[in-house]
């Protein structure tokens, strides 16, 4: 798209094999970025790539990517930059939690979880670091408002623990940013219509886990993935030049509601 948000701009965009990443990769094609995609699911992936060309867009994708291995994101970025020259944008979307409650998890699924949520973003930010510090580039997180609230009825403990540490990374990568002139912000996800999410209705109908949060909202429903991807869309755009170290959250207002 010529003229579009994010024309010019090369944007590394984990986790396009569904969900979100999937929503996110279609808008940030639609706004002219170029795009470089990874994810461990090489056929989500694929589909990814499938949809985005249909509708006239293009990404690089990089699939089978375990961003739970630094080697692997350190090649995922360096192959970026060897094919496109510059790195604009990091945008930290992937994820992969277990659920549990805290007092029977186990140590393995804790680990697990802080590996698929936090280590994993701490090794692309790092990675991407000196890329984005040549451009005056930016980061966007993606934390969770389990990362700022409770919940009674959903067991996700190791889940927020995670996420509110990306919350606060963010911050810190955001006041160390400053020197070099990358920003770094965090959008926080609600409830989204995530396959997940839908999953958990289909299973548990209204007695879903998180049928109390869905109440607390603007219509009860689970809110639309595209919602996170315009954040993140602003947030990566030079219409957020000035913005750094912000924590934006979208969730129907779940989190504001006792």
């Amino acid at each position: 798209m010529v003229g579009g948000r994010l024309e010019g701009k090369v944007v590394l965009l984990t986790g396009i094999g569904g969900g979100m990443g999937r929503e996110t990769a279609r808008l940030f094609a639609s706004q002219g970025a170029t795009l470089v995609g990874c994810d461990l699911d090489a056929a989500g992936a694929a589909e990814t790539v499938r949809i985005i060309e249909a509708e006239g867009g293009s990404i690089d994708s990089s699939a089978p990517v375990d961003l739970g291995n630094r080697e692997e994101i350190d090649t995922w970025v360096e192959g970026a930059i060897e094919r496109h020259g510059r790195i604009d944008v990091l945008y930290n979307n992937a994820s992969k939690p277990k659920f549990g409650p805290f007092a029977q998890m186990s140590s393995e699924d804790y680990r697990f979880t802080i590996q698929n949520e936090l280590d994993l973003v701490w090794h692309a930010c790092q990675a991407a670091w000196p890329h984005l510090a040549t451009v005056g580039g930016a980061i966007v997180n993606i934390g969770s408002v389990a990362g700022v609230q409770g919940a009674r009825a959903l067991p996700q403990a190791a889940h927020a623990a995670a996420k509110g540490a990306v919350i606060a990374l963010t911050r810190q990568l955001a006041a160390e940013g400053v020197a070099v002139g990358v920003r770094v912000n965090c959008v926080s996800p609600g409830v989204m219509a995530t396959p997940p999410v839908l999953a958990m209705f289909e299973e548990f109908g209204e007695n879903a886990p998180v049928a109390p949060i869905l109440e607390r909202t603007i219509d009860g429903k689970p809110g639309d993935p595209l919602a996170v991807a315009y954040a993140g869309l602003y947030l990566a755009s030079d219409e957020a030049k000035w913005v750094t170290g912000s924590h934006l959250v979208v969730d129907g207002g779940a989190h504001a509601v006792m």
